[in-house]
Formats: structure tokens, sequence, C-alpha cells
């Protein structure tokens, strides 16, 4: 039985494919030292327009000095999906001698396609193996079962991949029995672990007969993550089945375990139930990776999808010819600067009654509960219960509440009490990106009122070190709006410092001389 650690690879769906040379080299000195037989370095991809970094190409450079610093097989893995026979001339040939195994991620759909590939690379010389995804809809796939006979002499391992990480030892038994009555193949494994089970899993496919499977140092993979490499191996330490130097297994868990603070892999309660239901991963990790998505946003939006689910509320049209128009609005984020200067914003909008108050985030809305504005609040994510607690003893004065287009894919929560005064908007006209986050559904909101000119308060941006998933995703979407609110004509100023440079730098204060 072999292992084979992906931690580079899978890891990769976090970090954007980006290591630190050191830990890299940490990494390859304590594997050397550890009972692993292959290492997965990462993608070989052509080029793609979006930002990937060194370890989703895997240039010749990269792979000559791994092999240099390594005593194990390389194994890299193409995306069967993006790759046809012809790009093997630019993929694979070039570093034909620098690794030992090509790994094809395949749909099953595309089994049949894959089998091409993989002649293509076995003709270059190289393994073959095929980790065929979502295992644990196979069964309901009789024309895939019946294709699994055409594997041998062609694929050296066939890896069950439990896509959702929702499989149970019952299930690793029967996934393995569809492939050896069809094929004499070496069978392998590849465990998500959405809900702990992949240890489980993985001991189930070595009792079974697998020849290979995957593992990651501290699980670290795309989603919930995979098996971890330390846990497996001192499982297997403890039955006397592999001897381990647990000072290089420590050495090599150690850099892993501070990054796991700052990504945070793991499993938790949204992933559990979409292992439970065969939901994919990636939709929870981007939900995950999102400032304003709350668990229970997110689970609210599984159970939908479980359910076949678009939505559950359809609401009346916020129509531009029935609202009152408005010259000018104030869009509230939820930055810290409306706190620090809510007294002047106070004062602001006291001589500005004729501005409309629209909190993107109702994060700061208690601060203005007593405002004498109209004020709407944009119901994304999380936020009605955000304002259900800052009311909970009353209602907003003048308020309404605005929501994205039907269907919302994250479904749709009202406060009870608040559902004769919400509303969702018909289209998202000013913008091609973005449509159900907070800023979008504000500028739409106050263009949809006539609006042409916007302060803000409370988009303070981010400086210093931060969660660069979040922090600078949302950045990254705010400037884009802002852009395209831009474009329509609209005037954009923050009245409140910034690190937006799309928005006009004002000042509160400044409105505020002789008041």
């Amino acid at each position: 039985m072999k292992i084979l650690d992906c931690t580079l690879r899978d890891g990769g769906y976090y970090t954007n494919w980006d290591f630190d040379k050191d830990l890299v080299n940490n990494y390859i000195e304590s594997s050397n030292n550890l009972p692993i037989d292959y290492i997965e370095i990462g993608y070989r991809s052509l080029p793609q327009e979006s930002y990937r970094g060194e370890y989703f190409y895997c240039p010749n450079y990269l792979l000559k000095r791994i092999k240099d610093q390594s005593n194990k097989k390389l194994a890299v893995m193409l995306n069967e999906k993006d790759t046809i026979v012809s790009d093997l001339k630019a993929l694979i040939k070039p570093c034909s001698n620098l690794i030992d195994l090509v790994r094809l991620a395949v749909n099953p759909d595309n089994f049949l396609r894959a089998l091409k590939l993989a002649e293509a690379i076995k003709d270059i010389g190289l393994e073959v193996a095929f980790n065929v995804m979502y295992m644990s809809k196979w069964k309901s796939k009789k024309d895939l079962v019946n294709h699994f006979n055409k594997v041998d002499g062609i694929v050296d391992y066939f890896n069950m991949v439990d896509s959702y990480g929702g499989v149970y030892p019952t299930d690793v038994k029967q996934a393995f029995n569809l492939v050896r009555a069809k094929s004499n193949v070496k069978i392998g494994f590849h465990g998500h672990n959405n809900m702990e089970l992949a240890l489980i899993n993985t001991l189930t496919a070595i009792d079974c007969g697998a020849d290979i499977v995957d593992v990651t140092f501290t699980g670290m993979g795309r989603g919930a993550g995979n098996l971890k490499t330390e846990l497996f191996l001192t499982a297997l330490n403890a039955q006397n089945k592999l001897d381990i130097d647990f000072n290089f297994l420590s050495k090599s868990v150690a850099p892993f375990s501070e990054m796991q603070k700052s990504y945070g892999w793991g499993t938790n309660l949204p992933y559990i139930i979409s292992g439970a239901n065969s939901l994919p991963q990636k939709d929870v990790m981007d939900w995950i990776s999102n400032k304003y998505y709350s668990f229970n946003t997110i689970i609210r939006a599984l159970s939908n999808k479980s359910k076949g689910i678009t939505d559950n509320l359809r609401l009346e049209k916020f129509q531009s010819s029935q609202q009152k128009k408005y010259s000018s609005a104030i869009v509230i984020g939820g930055g810290s600067s409306p706190i620090s200067h809510s007294e002047a914003i106070h004062k602001f909008l006291n001589i500005n009654k004729d501005i409309i108050v629209i909190h993107a985030s109702s994060k700061n809305a208690k601060f203005f509960k007593d405002i004498d504005n109209e004020q709407i609040f944009c119901l994304v994510g999380d936020e009605g219960y955000r304002v259900e607690e800052t009311y909970i003893n009353s209602s907003p004065k003048k308020g309404r509440f605005v929501l994205p287009p039907f269907p919302r894919q994250m479904g749709t929560y009202i406060p009870s009490k608040y559902k004769d005064m919400a509303y969702e908007l018909e289209k998202i006209n000013f913008t091609d990106n973005y449509f159900e986050t907070h800023t979008a559904i504000a500028i739409e909101t106050a263009i949809q009122l006539g609006v042409k000119k916007i302060y803000f308060t409370g988009y303070d941006g981010y400086a210093g070190i931060f969660n660069q998933k979040k922090e600078i995703n949302l950045m990254e979407e705010n400037k884009y709006l802002f852009s395209k609110a831009i474009e329509c004509g609209l005037e954009l100023i923050s009245v409140t410092e910034t690190r937006y440079n799309d928005l006009i730098k004002s000042s509160a204060f400044s409105y505020l001389m002789n008041k």
C-alpha cells in the first residue's frame, strides 16, 4: 500500500497555489524522512486569465528543484475537463523527466474522454492515475460502471474520490467492489473530511485491498479538507504497521498548523451538512470566505439546495415608479467610522433630512435608530438577524427593507414583523457582477430612487495585515462596484476616512462648520 501526500496541490485551494519557499523546503525534508511514497506538487495548467500561483502551473524549474531535494516519486495533476490530448505537448512532455505520475481529475461523465488522455500520457512513459470524482453517485450511473473494465492496461491507479466528504465505510466497500468487479486495476482512495470520516473510510479502503491512499498535512485541502497525514501515520504506527520518526512528522506539521489559523480549513457545521447531503464543497468554501455570510445563512442555503428549493419567498417588487425620488443618499457600511463619527453624521443628517439613509450593512444601524431621515435596510446574507437584534422591542422609524432579485442563492430571511415592509429588486442593472453583495444592493436601490449623489461612511477599507481571502476580495468587489456606479454618472463621496480611491474624499465635519 502506497501513501501519496497531496498537501501542496490540494492545499493550494486556500493559498491560490502560492507557498513560501522555506515552508516547502521544510515539507520536502520532512517527507524524505517519513514513509510517504509520492508527493503531489500541484497542477500543470494552461494559462488562465485570473491569477494562480506557482504550484498551479508547476514550471519546470520548480519541479527540478523539488526533484533534486526529494527522494520520493513526484506527481502532478491535470484537470481533465480543461485538457485535450494535444495539450500534453506543452503540459507533460517538457517535464516528463522530472515527474513519475500524472493524475487526472475525472468527472464521471467524461470517463471515456479521459481514457484517451490517459493513453497519450502512458505513451510518454509515465504512470497515470484516475481520480474519479463523486463516488457517492456512482451506483446511479450504470453506464459509468460498465466502462470500468476499459482502464486495464492504461491506468495504473483508479482512485475513488469522496468529493462531497459524505460517504460511510459501507459506501467505500461498495465502491471498491464496483471497480474490482470490472477491473484488475490498482485501486486508491481520496477522502474528504466533512463528516470526520476520512480516517475510518481510508482504513476501510485499505482493508478492502486499496493500493494507494491520499493524505495532506493538517488535512489542508479544498473545503473541509482531507485525511491528516499526521493522523494516518500515527494510526498505522500505533498498529505497528509503520515506523515513524515523530521529530520529522512534528517538524512538517508545525508550519501548516500556523497557516491553518489564518486560512481556517477543516470541517464545521456547513461542511458537515454539505457532506451529508452530497452538495458541492466549492459553494460552501466560497460562502465561508465571504465576510457577510454567517453560518445561519449558509445552512439555510444548503437546506434549500438539499430540498431542491431555489428560494423560499417572493416579495413585492421595489418599483422606482412607485417610490419617492431623492437627489442624495448616504450609504452606511460595516466599518468603524460611523461609530467614531456618529455625532457628526447625526448632525449632517439632521440638516439634510431629504437625504435617504441606506444601510448596506446593518452592523451600525443601532447608532442611527433615532434619526428622522427615511431609512432602507439591505437584507443580504445575515442582515435580517442583525436588524432583529437591533430593534428587539421596536421598528425602524420610516424604515423599509430591500432584498436582491429572486431567486436568491442564499435563500431569504426576513423578521416576521417586517415582511410587510420588505421588497425585492427586480434586477441589478448598473453592474454585471457581484449581484448579491451589500454594496450592489445599496447602489442599485439608490439608483432606482433617482439618486445622483451618494455619500458613504463605513467603507473604511483595510490596511496592514489581514485575512487576504476575505478582506482583499471584499475590497476588490467594492472597487469594481464603485467604478460601475461612476460609469453610470453617479457622484460617490466618502464623508469619513476611506482607503477606497474611487470615492471622492470629503469630511462630514466640513459640512458642519457653523452648526
